[in-house]
């Protein structure tokens, strides 16, 4: 195996942002390090509190539990384990462990000497997560803004905050998320079927170069973006599609109550039309 050899080049101590050499090291295939120790910590410990939440009732159907955000009324306080802590401390498990993962990205990046591309666009994710169950309920004063964690009442309770705002598709933002999450699939689905294509020929064929695919491209549609740009591109599309999902979001609500076709009335009080 190629990676054999190179993994002698890098297996070596440093590169890690807290613990020094404590984890510095490898369990088989996988590098531990101290935000390795956390992550497993926090998925776990989170994932046994989910646990304890179904155990609690009233069903072990997988598509129906639920583990639900504390009432209206308790506001920012912390709420009895039963009535809605459970979903808080699993929150702050969630957080631990998605945070611990991106810093894990950014030593195991700091060790093979690449850049934090990955745990900034990782970071991006974490950021529409922490609008949805902090960031917006704390702008609206209650916990009870957040999100439950079940299959079906979170399906839900997307479905009641697009009906809150009279139709959620006229909120602005979620126009501009939406068209860079299509864009990134249509560039993603390119990118793919473009190297697929040069590079997994027929029996009998021969392995195609980067110049094929660059002139594919400009026989196409006049222009190529090259190697390095669609990979640029993509970065861009992913993290945009994420960053305006969270703003989209945390606009409704804390900076517009009402319903989002209302919002689109400036456009006939514009001078020109009367």
């Amino acid at each position: 195996m190629a990676m054999l050899s190179f993994e002698r080049k890098y297996r070596v101590r440093g590169g890690t942002l807290i613990g020094g050499d404590l984890f510095d090291f490898w369990i088989g295939p996988f590098w531990v390090g101290f935000f390795g120790v956390t992550t497993i910590f926090f998925a776990t410990l989170g994932t046994l509190l989910i646990v304890y939440g179904a155990a609690l009732g009233p069903t072990w159907n997988l598509w129906q539990i639920s583990i639900n955000p504390p009432a209206p009324e308790v506001g920012l306080g912390f709420a009895p384990l039963k009535e809605g802590g459970l979903w808080q401390v699993i929150t702050i498990c969630a957080i631990g462990a998605f945070g611990s993962w991106a810093m894990r990205q950014a030593e195991i990046a700091r060790k093979l000497g690449m850049g934090m591309h990955i745990p900034w666009a990782y970071s991006f994710a974490i950021l529409a997560y922490v609008t949805l169950v902090v960031i917006r309920p704390v702008l609206m004063g209650a916990w009870a803004n957040g999100f439950p964690y079940g299959i079906i009442t979170h399906l839900d309770w997307v479905s009641n905050t697009g009906y809150q705002y009279g139709n959620f598709h006229y909120n602005p933002v979620h126009m501009v998320a939406i068209t860079f999450f299509f864009t990134n699939c249509l560039a993603l689905a390119l990118h793919g079927g473009l190297i697929l294509s040069a590079t997994n020929p027929g029996k009998g064929g021969f392995v195609k170069t980067a110049e094929h695919e660059n002139a594919y491209f400009r026989d196409t549609i006049g222009y190529s973006i090259g190697t390095l740009g669609i990979h640029r591109l993509g970065l861009f599309l992913a993290v945009s599609a994420s960053f305006f999902s969270a703003v989209c979001i945390v606009i409704s609500g804390p900076l517009w109550a009402e319903g989002w076709p209302e919002w689109w009335d400036w456009w006939q009080r514009i001078p020109i039309w009367s």
